[in-house]
């Protein structure tokens, strides 16, 4: 093969994300052993968004990855973790079962953050100007739909989620709560003006779906973040788990069990069209 001859076209795949050669790593760019060191999160940003963040961005970025840290066994993706090693006890069995669990109703932001990029789209191509007429128009078209709009409530917070209102506070801090997150408050605002829906706060997936694209991130990029946020209180459960030596838990039966009464085989086959004894 000729020194100079393009062999793009046979490569399988393509990255700019690092570069591996025999004395080095590159990192975007950078040689990693000059970025080892840095802070997590500013390393994160980089990796991600191909460029170095700012202090403010950092700052943001590393709240984002401890907003989710821990919630306890009511957090579905940290008890299966803790019901899986407790059969098969190995630390990656236990974490791969906490990120599969991320989803609409747990720890995932992306619907969120795909509800208020999408709405802040409409709002730029309106041309009003009008949050609030905006955000009304908004709420009143899901309530006609039926339309769940995302982030919103919370099985235990109600008014405030303390957790989102610290990350908000951090990223207004450090200018980093744009007119896409001012929209999705509004929104919001119109939507707890219903009296059944006035407990309602926008909860820790909505803020951290709101500072996702603040800071740049796509929605499914915001899963994946959210997902590293929480790992640190998985490992910690798992570890408790395992060190706990309890093989193969079993749930309650009382919390299973549906009461159905008991049933004759042989007469309900037979009532299926079975030819039986």
């Amino acid at each position: 093969m000729a020194e100079n001859e393009d062999v793009s076209e046979d490569l399988y795949w393509r990255t700019g994300v690092s570069e591996v050669e025999p004395e080095n790593v590159s990192i975007r760019g950078y040689d990693l052993e000059d970025l080892i060191g840095l802070p997590f999160g500013a390393m994160a940003f980089l990796l991600i968004r191909s460029r170095l963040p700012t202090p403010a961005e950092t700052k943001v970025f590393d709240a984002l990855l401890t907003g989710v840290l821990d919630y306890g066994l009511q957090k579905p993706g940290t008890a299966a973790a803790r019901y899986v090693v407790s059969s098969n006890p190995n630390m990656q069995a236990g974490l791969a079962t906490a990120a599969l669990a991320a989803g609409d109703f747990s720890l995932a932001p992306e619907n969120a953050a795909r509800f208020i990029q999408e709405r802040h789209r409409e709002f730029i191509e309106a041309g009003s100007g009008d949050l609030e007429a905006f955000a009304r128009s908004v709420v009143e078209d899901a309530d006609r739909t039926r339309l769940r709009i995302p982030g919103f409530g919370h099985p235990v917070f109600k008014g405030v989620d303390p957790r989102g209102a610290k990350l908000k506070k951090i990223a207004q801090e450090a200018g980093l709560w744009g007119e896409p997150a001012r929209l999705y408050e509004a929104i919001h605002a119109e939507f707890i003006k219903n009296p059944k829906r006035s407990h309602f706060p926008i909860n820790d997936v909505g803020i951290l779906a709101a500072i996702s694209i603040a800071i740049g991130l796509s929605p499914e990029e915001s899963t994946a973040m959210a997902i590293i946020g929480t790992l640190p209180g998985v490992t910690a459960h798992i570890s408790e788990e395992l060190n706990a030596r309890k093989p193969v838990r079993v749930i309650p039966p009382k919390d299973t069990y549906t009461s159905i009464s008991r049933r004759d085989v042989v007469a309900d086959l037979k009532d299926a069209g079975w030819d039986c004894p």
